[in-house]
């Protein structure tokens, strides 16, 4: 049965709530499916996961190599590279569930706008995500120039995995701050006003952030990661003071 909405074509709270848990149910499953299929290209994957292992051996010429701890770690290795591939596998179908959940709440002219950004969702934590994917080589071959010469790099796998599964979740969910943004202020929640004056606490932010994910001490990695994100919530805000704009002139108009 379609929610109830108010007079001004919004819905209430408790149908919202009702939505949260039917998306977040929606994409659990798609989760699990695109596990399925992560499971199926595990090899591929980890072929993958070792390259800037292997060219950091050629450039230093340590012997690097992935150690499994135990008889269970390379079975646990396998489960959570799998979960990995299907956030990037189920991309689509998790990003449409988010595009369906904030657009019930919005009116129709303000859907209009939603669909242009949602649409730049996918490809944002995509390209959030290859940039992380870029800048993990070059931190791989900074770590391991503090190898003692002749000395072998024994890298624990579950540790390395995990590495480049927050490296990579979460630069491409960094990326789709705008997405959120733009949500947040087509409804009514965070208006242009408000992003204007904490945009000095936006960029401290994506700086603080870009330091704590980068792995390297290098401040040039962490310039290079914080720009983007910080030109990406300027384009946010940009958006949100044009639609603050139509909608104090629509309100202006009603009042003559």
């Amino acid at each position: 049965m379609a929610a109830t909405r108010a007079a001004d074509g919004r819905m209430p709270l408790i149908d919202h709530l009702k939505e949260l848990r039917k998306r977040i149910i929606l994409m659990a499953v798609g989760l699990v499916v695109g596990a399925v299929a992560g499971w199926l290209l595990y090899d591929p994957l980890l072929q993958a996961l070792q390259q800037p292992l292997i060219e950091a051996e050629k450039l230093r010429g340590n012997e690097m190599t992935l150690n499994f701890a135990g008889p269970m770690a390379a079975l646990d290795l396998k489960i959570k590279s799998s979960l990995f591939l299907a956030v990037f596998l189920t991309a689509p179908w998790w990003l449409f569930q988010l595009w369906a959940f904030v657009t019930p709440g919005l009116t129709s002219k303000e859907r209009r706008y939603a669909y242009l950004f949602v649409a730049a969702a996918l490809p944002l934590f995509l390209g959030g995500a290859y940039m992380a994917w870029l800048v993990f080589p070059h931190a791989i071959q900074i770590l391991s120039g503090f190898l003692p010469a002749e000395a072998t790099g024994f890298t624990n796998a579950q540790e390395y995995l995990s590495l480049v599964m927050r490296l990579l979740i979460a630069f491409g969910l960094a990326f789709l701050s705008p997405v959120v943004l733009t949500g947040l202020n087509l409804a009514g929640i965070l208006p242009a006003a408000a992003m204007a004056k904490g945009w000095r606490w936006a960029v401290l932010i994506a700086f603080t952030f870009a330091a704590i994910m980068t792995p390297t001490p290098d401040p040039w990695t962490m310039i290079l990661v914080a720009l983007p994100i910080c030109l990406l919530y300027f384009v946010a805000l940009g958006f949100a003071y044009l639609h603050d704009r139509r909608q104090a002139r629509k309100l202006g108009l009603d009042e003559v």
